[in-house]
């Protein structure tokens, strides 16, 4: 009788999944975990800001200067005796740096919410408070680790983005920060003598890491991609679509330097990419033609970011650190040479447009007088 109740009961009342049971309540946990653990490390980032803030007010201002120096070293012993290693004078100095750098609570408190102290460690030692602002916000929006912000970081990403914002004209079809230039390839293991598509599949192979080298909103969206008109085929190397941008991009690998006939090629693929494959609400598609090098100069003479094209170098290795930086350096400064003379030129052009209508009102009223 009991056997037969059971059974019934079994038939009345359904079967519990308990894997999905189990899988349900594992992922309320970790949620739970993961805020629990994203609260703690925005209070302590503000709790070392408040610490610095204190210190550097109480002890460190006006005549008191030299002597509060003295006194971080026995209050952070003393600190560190009761709280431990996240006390000691290293830790106690950064937080003074970092309340003496910002302030206000607004821009620490903003950041703190994705990033740890770690995260603020591996940025404190920038100088500039914009580059500053523009990692901390790079890795708070992508959710970066401390060793990929100190990657983007050590790979002078900001830099490298200024240099491909300088060669945008105010009417260009190609939005500020969507690219990088150069492009730094050297994660692939690259040799002197590859090919094409050694490269491409290289890339491919490393596709996570390119992408966090592309940034923020990146999903691959093909490779090869055939593109057939009036029985001809094409294919475009690399097809990513960006969320942020709201739009594909392609991307198209050459050998060796700019040739001016690629701009063609790549003009063909984004009206072809416009007409077959962009969908309602998005952007138009931009293209970025990624060579071993290639002449600025020529570059921004065939303004080809107003058509949304962009071109940039790609390394295959990275040169020691000191001259990595010379690189970047020059580039960069070449770059806001070609911005300045771009400007003063549309100056000239400006000036002389309106020294032209000034002569042709002049000759009107002349002839009015007439």
């Amino acid at each position: 009788m009991p056997k037969k109740k059971n059974e019934m009961i079994k038939q009345i009342v359904p079967m519990i999944d308990e894997a999905a049971l189990f899988h349900d309540i594992s992922s309320i946990i970790e949620k739970r975990k993961l805020r629990a653990q994203a609260q703690i490390n925005n209070e302590s980032v503000l709790m070392f800001w408040e610490v610095g803030k204190h210190i550097g007010s109480v002890l460190l201002g006006g005549e008191r200067a030299e002597y509060g120096k003295r006194i971080v070293v026995t209050l952070s012993q003393q600190l560190q005796a009761k709280y431990g290693s996240s006390f000691d004078y290293y830790n106690v100095t950064r937080m003074i740096k970092l309340a003496t750098r910002f302030p206000e609570t607004e821009i620490v408190a903003t950041l703190s919410q994705q990033l740890s102290w770690s995260h603020f460690i591996a940025l404190l030692p920038i100088k500039s408070d914009e580059v500053f602002l523009y990692y901390g916000h790079d890795a708070a929006n992508r959710n970066l680790s401390v060793r990929d912000l100190r990657k983007l970081i050590s790979r002078k990403a900001y830099e490298r983005q200024e240099i491909a914002n300088y060669q945008l004209s105010e009417s260009s079809g190609i939005p500020f920060n969507a690219f990088k230039d150069p492009y730094l390839l050297d994660v692939y293991g690259l040799k002197d003598n590859y090919l094409e598509a050694d490269l491409e599949k290289a890339i491919l192979l490393e596709l996570e890491k390119f992408i966090l080298e592309n940034g923020r909103g990146f999903t691959y969206a093909g490779k090869q991609v055939h593109m057939s008109m009036d029985g001809d085929t094409h294919k475009l190397d690399l097809l990513f679509y960006n969320r942020v941008l709201k739009r594909l991009v392609a991307i198209d690998l050459k050998i060796g330097k700019f040739k001016p006939e690629y701009s063609g090629q790549m003009r063909f693929y984004l009206k072809w990419l416009e007409r077959y494959e962009m969908m309602e609400g998005e952007n138009p598609p931009i293209g970025i033609i990624l060579c071993a090098g290639g002449s600025r100069d020529k570059i921004e003479l065939m303004e080809l970011d107003k058509e949304g094209i962009a071109v940039a170098q790609y390394w295959t290795h990275l040169p020691p650190k000191l001259e990595f930086e010379q690189k970047i350096t020059q580039i960069y400064e070449g770059a806001r040479e070609r911005l300045e003379r771009r400007k003063l030129i549309t100056a000239d052009i400006k000036r002389d447009i309106d020294y032209f209508y000034e002569l042709k009102t002049e000759d009107a009223d002349i002839e009015d007088e007439k």
